[in-house]
Protein backbone atom coordinates (compact mmCIF):
# COMPACT_ATOMS: atom_id res chain seq x y z
CA UNK A 1 0.00 0.00 0.00
CA UNK A 2 1.58 3.14 -1.36
CA UNK A 3 1.37 5.87 1.38
CA UNK A 4 0.50 9.81 0.49
CA UNK A 5 1.42 12.44 3.28
CA UNK A 6 -0.52 15.25 3.68
CA UNK A 7 0.53 19.16 1.94
CA UNK A 8 0.18 22.77 3.10
CA UNK A 9 -1.08 24.94 0.36
CA UNK A 10 1.99 26.89 1.08
CA UNK A 11 4.09 24.69 0.12
CA UNK A 12 2.36 23.08 -2.72
CA UNK A 13 2.44 26.81 -4.44
CA UNK A 14 6.28 25.87 -4.88
CA UNK A 15 6.04 22.17 -6.05
CA UNK A 16 7.56 21.74 -10.04
CA UNK A 17 5.23 19.44 -12.07
CA UNK A 18 7.24 16.64 -10.98
CA UNK A 19 6.53 17.04 -6.84
CA UNK A 20 2.86 17.91 -7.98
CA UNK A 21 2.69 14.48 -9.69
CA UNK A 22 4.43 12.91 -7.20
CA UNK A 23 2.04 14.00 -4.15
CA UNK A 24 -1.31 13.83 -5.89
CA UNK A 25 -1.40 12.12 -9.12
CA UNK A 26 -2.06 8.18 -8.63
CA UNK A 27 -0.70 6.35 -11.56
CA UNK A 28 -0.86 2.32 -12.55
CA UNK A 29 -4.22 1.46 -10.33
CA UNK A 30 -5.63 -1.06 -12.57
CA UNK A 31 -3.17 -3.83 -13.09
CA UNK A 32 -4.21 -7.54 -14.05
CA UNK A 33 -4.65 -9.90 -11.08
CA UNK A 34 -3.23 -7.09 -8.29
CA UNK A 35 -5.08 -5.13 -5.77
CA UNK A 36 -3.47 -1.97 -5.64
CA UNK A 37 -3.92 0.55 -2.87
CA UNK A 38 -2.90 4.36 -1.85
CA UNK A 39 -3.37 5.39 1.87
CA UNK A 40 -3.52 9.18 2.18
CA UNK A 41 -3.57 10.95 5.27
CA UNK A 42 -6.00 13.27 4.13
CA UNK A 43 -9.14 12.58 5.92
CA UNK A 44 -7.59 8.57 6.28
CA UNK A 45 -8.83 7.94 2.75
CA UNK A 46 -7.63 4.72 0.90
CA UNK A 47 -7.81 4.76 -2.94
CA UNK A 48 -7.73 1.62 -5.00
CA UNK A 49 -8.33 -0.91 -7.64
CA UNK A 50 -8.24 -4.47 -8.54
CA UNK A 51 -8.16 -6.04 -12.13
CA UNK A 52 -8.91 -10.24 -11.54
CA UNK A 53 -8.16 -12.11 -14.48
CA UNK A 54 -6.29 -15.40 -13.67
CA UNK A 55 -8.38 -16.08 -10.26
CA UNK A 56 -9.81 -13.78 -7.13
CA UNK A 57 -8.16 -11.04 -5.19
CA UNK A 58 -8.72 -10.68 -1.75
CA UNK A 59 -8.83 -7.34 -0.17
CA UNK A 60 -6.72 -7.33 2.83
CA UNK A 61 -5.54 -4.86 5.50
CA UNK A 62 -2.27 -4.93 5.48
CA UNK A 63 0.35 -3.97 7.67
CA UNK A 64 -0.57 -0.14 7.47
CA UNK A 65 -4.05 -0.56 9.06
CA UNK A 66 -3.29 -2.39 12.20
CA UNK A 67 -6.67 -4.18 11.94
CA UNK A 68 -7.29 -7.56 11.82
CA UNK A 69 -9.33 -7.35 8.37
CA UNK A 70 -9.63 -4.34 5.85
CA UNK A 71 -13.30 -3.36 7.18
CA UNK A 72 -12.72 -3.58 10.64
CA UNK A 73 -12.84 -0.05 11.14
CA UNK A 74 -13.59 1.22 7.81
CA UNK A 75 -16.46 1.31 5.01
CA UNK A 76 -16.16 1.12 1.43
CA UNK A 77 -17.36 2.12 -1.94
CA UNK A 78 -16.81 -0.57 -5.27
CA UNK A 79 -17.56 1.05 -8.83
CA UNK A 80 -16.89 -1.70 -11.69
CA UNK A 81 -15.78 0.09 -14.89
CA UNK A 82 -14.69 -2.80 -16.96
CA UNK A 83 -16.38 -6.41 -17.43
CA UNK A 84 -18.39 -7.83 -15.54
CA UNK A 85 -17.55 -8.60 -12.13
CA UNK A 86 -18.27 -10.63 -9.10
CA UNK A 87 -17.78 -9.11 -5.45
CA UNK A 88 -18.35 -11.70 -2.68
CA UNK A 89 -18.83 -10.24 0.93
CA UNK A 90 -18.85 -12.71 3.53
CA UNK A 91 -20.06 -15.54 1.47
CA UNK A 92 -22.62 -13.10 0.08
CA UNK A 93 -21.93 -12.34 -4.21
CA UNK A 94 -23.18 -9.87 -6.17
CA UNK A 95 -22.60 -9.75 -9.80
CA UNK A 96 -21.58 -6.16 -10.72
CA UNK A 97 -22.00 -4.91 -14.67
CA UNK A 98 -20.78 -2.33 -16.19
CA UNK A 99 -20.43 0.51 -13.94
CA UNK A 100 -22.67 -1.32 -11.24
CA UNK A 101 -21.61 -0.23 -7.47
CA UNK A 102 -21.63 -1.86 -4.11
CA UNK A 103 -21.25 -0.04 -1.05
CA UNK A 104 -19.80 -2.36 2.23
CA UNK A 105 -20.64 -1.65 5.43
CA UNK A 106 -17.99 -1.33 8.61
CA UNK A 107 -17.39 -4.97 10.02
CA UNK A 108 -16.96 -6.96 6.66
CA UNK A 109 -14.65 -9.51 7.16
CA UNK A 110 -14.04 -10.81 3.87
CA UNK A 111 -14.08 -9.67 0.44
CA UNK A 112 -12.96 -10.77 -3.01
CA UNK A 113 -13.55 -9.93 -6.53
CA UNK A 114 -13.48 -12.22 -9.77
CA UNK A 115 -14.45 -11.61 -12.92
CA UNK A 116 -17.06 -13.46 -15.17
CA UNK A 117 -14.87 -13.65 -18.22
CA UNK A 118 -10.71 -12.85 -17.93
CA UNK A 119 -11.15 -12.08 -21.80
CA UNK A 120 -12.92 -8.90 -20.76
CA UNK A 121 -11.96 -8.82 -17.01
CA UNK A 122 -13.77 -6.46 -14.57
CA UNK A 123 -12.33 -3.25 -13.40
CA UNK A 124 -12.94 -2.33 -9.44
CA UNK A 125 -12.45 0.90 -8.30
CA UNK A 126 -12.55 1.56 -4.74
CA UNK A 127 -12.66 4.22 -2.18
CA UNK A 128 -12.51 3.66 1.76
CA UNK A 129 -12.87 6.07 5.03
CA UNK A 130 -12.89 5.20 8.61
CA UNK A 131 -16.39 4.27 10.10
CA UNK A 132 -17.94 4.66 13.45
CA UNK A 133 -21.31 3.12 12.47
CA UNK A 134 -22.09 -0.35 10.47
CA UNK A 135 -24.67 0.25 7.76
CA UNK A 136 -25.91 -2.24 5.50
CA UNK A 137 -24.05 -3.35 2.07
CA UNK A 138 -26.08 -2.51 -0.64
CA UNK A 139 -25.95 -3.51 -4.72
CA UNK A 140 -26.14 -0.29 -6.54
CA UNK A 141 -27.40 0.06 -10.08
CA UNK A 142 -26.49 3.78 -12.24
CA UNK A 143 -30.26 3.21 -13.47
CA UNK A 144 -31.57 3.83 -10.14
CA UNK A 145 -29.04 6.41 -8.87
CA UNK A 146 -30.57 10.49 -8.15
CA UNK A 147 -28.76 11.85 -11.38
CA UNK A 148 -28.79 15.42 -12.67
CA UNK A 149 -28.43 17.06 -15.77
CA UNK A 150 -26.08 19.94 -15.81
CA UNK A 151 -24.23 22.60 -17.98
CA UNK A 152 -24.80 23.12 -21.71
CA UNK A 153 -23.28 22.54 -25.14
CA UNK A 154 -22.42 26.10 -25.42
CA UNK A 155 -20.29 25.84 -22.40
CA UNK A 156 -18.80 22.80 -23.48
CA UNK A 157 -19.85 21.28 -20.02
CA UNK A 158 -22.90 19.79 -20.78
CA UNK A 159 -22.72 16.27 -18.41
CA UNK A 160 -24.98 13.42 -16.13
CA UNK A 161 -24.25 13.20 -12.47
CA UNK A 162 -25.07 10.31 -10.87
CA UNK A 163 -24.89 10.40 -6.75
CA UNK A 164 -24.76 6.42 -6.06
CA UNK A 165 -23.51 6.83 -2.04
CA UNK A 166 -25.36 9.63 -0.11
CA UNK A 167 -27.61 10.02 2.69
CA UNK A 168 -31.26 9.56 1.40
CA UNK A 169 -30.17 6.61 -1.25
CA UNK A 170 -27.29 4.61 0.03
CA UNK A 171 -26.50 5.29 4.00
CA UNK A 172 -22.79 5.44 4.88
CA UNK A 173 -21.12 6.83 7.84
CA UNK A 174 -19.10 9.50 5.62
CA UNK A 175 -18.26 8.28 2.02
CA UNK A 176 -20.19 10.00 -0.32
CA UNK A 177 -19.62 8.71 -4.07
CA UNK A 178 -20.75 9.15 -7.71
CA UNK A 179 -20.20 9.29 -11.44
CA UNK A 180 -20.30 12.03 -13.83
CA UNK A 181 -20.26 11.92 -17.48
CA UNK A 182 -19.39 14.38 -20.00
CA UNK A 183 -21.47 14.43 -23.15
CA UNK A 184 -19.59 14.64 -26.75
CA UNK A 185 -18.20 18.06 -27.52
CA UNK A 186 -18.50 18.49 -23.98
CA UNK A 187 -14.79 18.87 -22.19
CA UNK A 188 -15.01 20.80 -19.04
CA UNK A 189 -16.16 19.86 -15.12
CA UNK A 190 -16.19 21.30 -12.38
CA UNK A 191 -16.13 24.81 -13.68
CA UNK A 192 -16.80 27.35 -12.60
CA UNK A 193 -15.06 25.81 -9.49
CA UNK A 194 -15.78 25.02 -6.05
CA UNK A 195 -13.93 23.93 -2.51
CA UNK A 196 -15.30 22.48 -0.42
CA UNK A 197 -13.24 22.85 2.90
CA UNK A 198 -15.11 20.20 5.10
CA UNK A 199 -14.40 17.29 2.44
CA UNK A 200 -11.69 15.72 0.70
CA UNK A 201 -12.27 14.49 -3.03
CA UNK A 202 -10.29 11.83 -5.31
CA UNK A 203 -11.39 12.12 -8.67
CA UNK A 204 -11.06 9.32 -11.42
CA UNK A 205 -10.82 9.93 -14.74
CA UNK A 206 -11.22 7.32 -17.48
CA UNK A 207 -13.39 6.46 -20.64
CA UNK A 208 -10.46 7.93 -22.55
CA UNK A 209 -8.78 6.48 -25.59
CA UNK A 210 -4.74 6.04 -24.88
CA UNK A 211 -3.78 9.27 -26.54
CA UNK A 212 -6.49 11.26 -24.47
CA UNK A 213 -6.00 13.57 -21.07
CA UNK A 214 -7.71 16.04 -18.82
CA UNK A 215 -5.52 18.66 -17.82
CA UNK A 216 -6.42 18.50 -14.05
CA UNK A 217 -7.37 21.80 -12.44
CA UNK A 218 -5.74 21.78 -8.65
CA UNK A 219 -4.81 24.61 -5.92
CA UNK A 220 -5.59 27.64 -4.36
CA UNK A 221 -8.32 29.65 -6.50
CA UNK A 222 -5.45 32.44 -6.58
CA UNK A 223 -2.66 30.05 -7.17
CA UNK A 224 -3.74 27.05 -9.38
CA UNK A 225 -1.60 24.28 -11.22
CA UNK A 226 -2.18 21.67 -13.16
CA UNK A 227 -1.75 18.16 -13.38
CA UNK A 228 -2.27 15.84 -17.09
CA UNK A 229 -4.52 13.02 -16.10
CA UNK A 230 -4.11 9.76 -18.69
CA UNK A 231 -6.96 7.31 -18.87
CA UNK A 232 -7.88 5.31 -15.46
CA UNK A 233 -5.72 7.45 -13.44
CA UNK A 234 -6.69 9.18 -10.33
CA UNK A 235 -6.17 12.69 -8.61
CA UNK A 236 -5.97 13.22 -4.83
CA UNK A 237 -8.02 16.45 -4.15
CA UNK A 238 -7.32 18.15 -0.84
CA UNK A 239 -9.99 20.17 1.11
CA UNK A 240 -8.34 23.37 0.47
CA UNK A 241 -8.18 22.87 -3.26
CA UNK A 242 -10.12 23.52 -6.45
CA UNK A 243 -10.78 19.87 -7.99
CA UNK A 244 -11.87 21.26 -12.42
CA UNK A 245 -10.78 20.08 -15.33
CA UNK A 246 -10.75 19.79 -19.51
CA UNK A 247 -10.17 17.39 -21.47
CA UNK A 248 -9.16 16.49 -24.68
CA UNK A 249 -12.90 15.32 -25.13
CA UNK A 250 -15.65 13.69 -23.41
CA UNK A 251 -14.78 11.86 -20.54
CA UNK A 252 -16.48 10.08 -17.20
CA UNK A 253 -15.19 9.99 -13.82
CA UNK A 254 -15.81 8.78 -10.66
CA UNK A 255 -15.39 11.42 -7.65
CA UNK A 256 -15.21 10.21 -3.93
CA UNK A 257 -15.73 12.41 -0.79
CA UNK A 258 -15.37 11.84 2.92
CA UNK A 259 -14.62 14.56 5.80
CA UNK A 260 -17.12 16.64 7.89
CA UNK A 261 -19.68 16.50 6.54
CA UNK A 262 -22.12 14.59 3.62
CA UNK A 263 -23.71 17.52 2.20
CA UNK A 264 -23.30 17.25 -1.65
CA UNK A 265 -24.20 21.00 -2.11
CA UNK A 266 -21.88 22.65 1.09
CA UNK A 267 -19.49 24.66 -1.79
CA UNK A 268 -17.73 27.45 -1.81
CA UNK A 269 -17.87 28.81 -4.81
CA UNK A 270 -14.97 30.44 -6.73
CA UNK A 271 -15.39 32.73 -9.16
CA UNK A 272 -14.61 32.67 -12.97
CA UNK A 273 -13.19 36.33 -13.06
CA UNK A 274 -11.20 35.48 -9.73
CA UNK A 275 -9.30 32.44 -10.66
CA UNK A 276 -5.35 33.07 -11.47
Amino acid sequence: MDLRTASSPKDVRLYDTRRLREEFLIENLFVPDRVNMVYSHIDRIITGAAVPVVGTLSIDAGAELRAEYFLERREMGILNIGGAGRVTVDGTSYDLRHRDGLYIGRGSRNITLASVNPDQPAHFYFNSCPAHTTYPTVYIRPEDCVHQELGSQKECNSRTIRKYILPGQVQSCQLVMGMTTLNPGSVWNTMPCHTHDRRMEVYLYFDMPEDAFVVHLMGEGQETRHIMVRNEQAVISPSWSIHSGVGTQAYTFIWGMCGENQDFDDMDGISMRDLK
